[in-house]
């Protein structure tokens, strides 16, 4: 099963709106077939496991990430290909989530005589399934928010400095953090202070493939046209959400191709986050990378909104009272109302360290 979560995130961030799956064919105690679901309309995993077994398959077990599904969508069941390739026994980490399917593969598997076994590290293919799952249960994107700062929460130092607090393996993972999302966000104050591009650095075919829309908060439309993220490019269009926005400069914007989203304000004025998470949930986004600034990071939190979060810490102390906060926003009164990161774990990349959690309640997904 762990090779087959293994397998499974190498299509995160490629197979939306279906969930990223892996699947491992195992017989007299070796793997004999591996594969993922590459791309949403492509094979999913179980099919692509048994095309790699061949006829190794016939009285084998599979292990998949994910229940297999038994309806017909862009492509066949899996159930049924899973009986045609003569499999003995089923191995599942997560049920299916979806409402509308209710357990359907296992029962059905179940019932032509296979050995269903459910819930194999559970936990951990929740975690994978995460986006879709969410996706499904509540029409809204999974939110994973990245900070990067020093040992004492900063992001610059008084004077502004930034470039670069962590190290290149940091902002390697950064690179993987936009990979599996389908979105990335950021207010105008980090346009206005980077001028970034937004983008990340595909090194195959497939992942030449891949589309990442980029989000601008920007309540009045004040970051400048000119702005590299306002040259939209064909699999990284730009979207800005904002207020109030100038018609002039709204026009300017949507000749150059972006698209320019009118939502109701907050109570500072700025871009509601919840009625920005709803129209991408319409748009079929199912798993969003908030980057910042702080205020916007601030925002996220402060409506509740954050899912999992992404804390890379270098080996400084910045100190100073006027030195950028790495969070910002109206934050917690009571210690108790304070966001508690679960499933912690923590990784060295380098002499920096990923201290990543999930905040939101992740079975409540699963629950009917």
């Amino acid at each position: 099963m762990r090779a087959a979560i293994r397998l499974a995130q190498k299509g995160l961030g490629f197979t939306s709106p279906n969930p990223a799956v892996g699947a491992v064919i195992v017989k007299d105690g070796r793997i004999v077939g591996k594969g993922y679901h590459k791309m949403a309309g492509s094979a999913h995993a179980e099919v692509n496991a048994i095309k790699d077994a061949g006829p190794l398959c016939r009285g084998a077990e599979i292990f998949v990430t994910l229940e297999p599904c038994n309806h017909t969508g862009r492509t066949p069941p899996c159930t049924r290909a899973i009986l045609d390739a003569g499999l003995k026994r089923v191995v599942v980490g997560a049920s299916d989530p979806n409402p509308t399917v209710k357990g359907g593969g296992s029962d059905f598997l179940k019932s032509k005589g296979l050995d269903v076994a459910c819930g194999l590290l559970e936990q951990e293919c929740r975690l994978l399934l995460a986006p879709f799952a969410k996706s499904v249960k509540t029409g809204l994107p999974w939110v994973r928010a990245k900070t990067a700062c020093s040992l004492d929460g900063r992001i610059a130092t008084r004077t502004g400095h930034s470039k670069w607090i962590t190290n290149e393996k940091a902002r390697q993972y950064g690179q993987r953090l936009r990979q599996i999302s389908d979105a990335i966000i950021v207010g105008k104050g980090t346009v206005e202070a980077d001028n970034p591009s937004l983008t990340w650095r595909p090194r195959s075919t497939l992942e030449r493939k891949k589309r990442l829309l980029r989000i601008i908060l920007d309540s009045r439309l004040e970051s400048p046209a000119e702005s590299t993220v306002y040259s939209p490019l064909k699999n990284a269009p730009t979207l800005i959400a904002t207020t109030s926005p100038d018609n002039t400069k709204r026009r300017t914007l949507e000749a150059k191709g972006v698209e320019v989203v009118e939502l109701p304000p907050d109570t500072q004025g700025r871009p509601d986050i919840t009625s920005l998470l709803q129209y991408l949930g319409g748009k079929g986004i199912q798993a969003v990378l908030v980057e910042g600034g702080a205020g916007v990071l601030g925002s996220f939190y402060d409506n509740n909104a954050v899912d999992e979060a992404f804390f890379f810490f270098a080996p400084l102390v910045i100190g100073g009272e006027n030195s950028k906060a790495a969070i910002e926003g109206v934050g917690a009164d009571l210690l108790e109302q304070a966001k508690r990161l679960k499933g912690l774990t923590i990784h060295r990349l380098g002499d920096n360290w990923l201290v990543r959690g999930v905040i939101a309640d992740l079975d409540s997904f699963w629950r009917r």
